[in-house]
C-alpha cells in the first residue's frame, strides 16, 4: 500500500514552537488522515500541552515502530538532525524537515540518499515558512529561465528592523521584543548575523538555478553592525533598511549571491514587507517579476508549510531537482561589482583603494561615510567590512555586472550620492 492511500503515521522529533504548532494543526485537519504517534524530546520533565504518553526521550522508539511511515524533524540542533534524517532515509522512511542549516550544509548527500533508498525528503518549511517558494521554484519555474531571486527570508531580523523604523526604538529593545514574541531565539546570533538567511539562500539556489553552494562561500553580513546614523540616513533618503538575500545571474551565466543589509526604495516590492513577514521577488526571462509574501516566523505559519509537505506526500510527491540534474552547470560568480554605502568611526578602517569609484566621501572627528562602487573581491578576500564599528549597506539595485563596468556602460545615479 502506498503512502498515498494509507494513513500517515508520524514520528516527530522536537516539540518546540513549530512542533507543537504542527500537532495543533493536525488536530484541526482530520481530512489529511495523519496522526502523530510518538514525539521524541530532549527534556522529559518540561511541561507540554499534549498527553504524556505521546512523548519519549528514546529515538529508537520511533525508528523501531513498524507503523511509523514518516519522520518529521523539527529540532534546532543541525548535527543531531543530520543523524536522524540520514538514518530515516537509509531505512526508506519519508522525511519532512525544517532545518535550514542541515540542508544548506548537507543537501548533496541528502539528495544521494533520497535516490539510493527511494525515500523522499521534503523541506518547504526550511525557507520562508508559510511561503511556498521552494515548490514553486521546483515546479512552476521549471522551464522559465530565472534571472534573479531576492527576498527578505528571515522574519526575526525583519521584525527588529521594522520596530527600529516604525517605532523609532533602538536595536537592543527591538531584539528583546522579538524574543518575547517568539520570533528570535535566546541566542539570536544566527538570525542577526545573517547566517540563517544565508542557509536559506543556499537551499533556494538549488531549486532556482541548479546551483549547489557552500554557505561559507556566500558573502554575508547581518544587521548587528547597523548604527542609528544609518537609520537616520535611510529615513532622510526615503529608504527602508532590509536584510536581503539575493542571487542574480550575470551575463557570463554565473550567479552573483550575497546576504547584506540593503537600502530599499518605496517602489521596491520588498519595501512594505514588515514585522515577521517574508517576501520573495522572482525575476524571469518570460514572466518578468512575481512576488511571494507571507509570514516567515511563528508556530502556525511554519507548521502550515510542514502540513503542505504532508499533503504532497499523499500523492507521492518528491523533488526532482530538475535544474540540478538537467541544466548547464552553474557556478558562483566572483566577478561582479556592488554599489554600497559604508559608515565607520575612523578613517583608517575603510581603505579608499577598496573602491573602483567613490561617489561621495565625508568625514568628521568621530563619524565617516562613503558611497561608491567596489568589486566583490573586496568582500571575499578582505575583512575590513566585518569590523563592529563599520556598517556596510547595499544601495538600491546594487549588483552590477562586471561586463557593464568594463565596457563603461555603467552610469551612477546622482540621487544615490550624499
Amino acid at each position: 500500500m502506498s503512502i498515498q492511500t494509507k494513513k500517515l503515521v508520524i514520528g516527530l522529533f522536537g516539540f518546540g514552537v513549530v512542533g507543537e504548532g504542527l500537532y495543533r494543526v493536525l488536530q484541526q485537519t482530520p481530512g489529511l488522515n495523519a496522526e502523530v504517534k510518538r514525539v521524541c524530546i530532549k527534556h522529559a520533565d518540561k511541561p507540554r500541552n499534549a498527553p504524556p504518553e505521546l512523548f519519549t526521550t528514546d529515538p529508537e522508539t520511533l525508528f523501531d515502530d513498524p507503523e511509523i511511515n514518516l519522520i518529521i524533524e523539527l529540532i534546532d540542533d543541525a548535527d543531531a538532525a543530520f543523524h536522524l534524517v540520514t538514518r530515516a532515509l537509509k531505512k526508506g522512511i519519508a522525511v519532512v524537515s525544517a532545518n535550514k542549516k542541515l540542508l544548506a550544509e548537507h543537501l548533496d548527500l541528502l539528495i544521494e540518499l533520497q535516490q539510493k533508498y527511494q525515500a523522499p525528503l521534503l523541506y518547504e518549511a526550511a525557507a520562508c515558512a508559510s511561503i511556498p517558494v521552494i515548490r514553486n521554484l521546483e515546479e512552476y519555474y521549471d522551464n522559465d529561465l530565472l534571472q534573479r531571486i531576492c527576498g527578505i527570508v528571515n522574519g526575526s531580523t525583519n521584525y527588529i528592523l521594522s520596530k527600529i523604523f516604525d517605532e523609532d526604538i533602538d536595536f537592543e529593545t527591538a531584539l528583546r521584543q522579538a524574543q518575547a514574541e517568539g520570533f528570535a531565539e535566546s541566542d539570536p546570533s544566527t538570525d542577526v548575523e545573517g547566517l540563517d538567511a544565508r542557509n536559506k539562500l543556499c537551499i533556494l539556489l538549488t531549486h532556482a538555478f541548479g546551483l549547489r553552494a557552500r554557505p561559507q562561500d556566500i558573502p554575508c553580513l547581518g544587521i548587528q553592525q547597523l548604527k542609528q546614523a544609518d537609520a537616520d540616513y535611510a529615513r532622510e533618503k526615503g529608504f527602508a533598511i532590509k536584510l536581503v538575500a539575493q542571487a542574480q545571474k550575470q551575463s557570463d551565466g554565473q550567479v552573483a549571491t550575497l546576504v547584506l543589509p540593503q537600502f530599499v526604495a518605496p517602489e521596491n516590492l520588498l519595501y512594505n514587507v514588515k514585522q515577521e513577514y517574508n517576501g520573495v521577488v522572482i525575476e524571469t526571462n518570460f514572466a518578468d517579476k512575481q512576488f511571494f509574501y507571507g509570514k516567515g516566523a511563528g508556530s502556525f505559519p511554519t507548521a502550515s508549510a510542514v502540513l503542505s509537505d504532508l499533503s504532497a506526500l499523499r500523492y507521492r510527491y518528491r523533488y526532482e531537482y530538475k535544474k540540478l540534474r538537467h541544466s548547464v552547470p552553474t557556478t558562483l560568480s566572483e566577478d561582479y561589482y556592488l554599489k554600497v554605502y559604508v559608515s565607520f568611526e575612523q578613517l583608517y578602517q575603510v581603505p579608499r583603494e577598496a573602491f573602483q569609484e567613490i561617489y561621495q566621501w565625508s568625514s568628521a572627528a568621530d563619524f565617516c561615510q562613503v558611497s561608491g562602487l567596489l568589486h566583490i573581491s573586496q568582500l571575499l578576500e578582505h575583512d575590513w567590512w566585518k569590523n563592529d564599528s563599520v556598517s556596510l549597506i547595499l544601495l538600491p539595485d546594487g549588483i552590477i555586472d562586471a561586463r557593464t563596468v568594463q565596457t563603461k556602460k555603467y552610469q551612477r545615479k546622482p540621487e544615490l550620492v550624499f
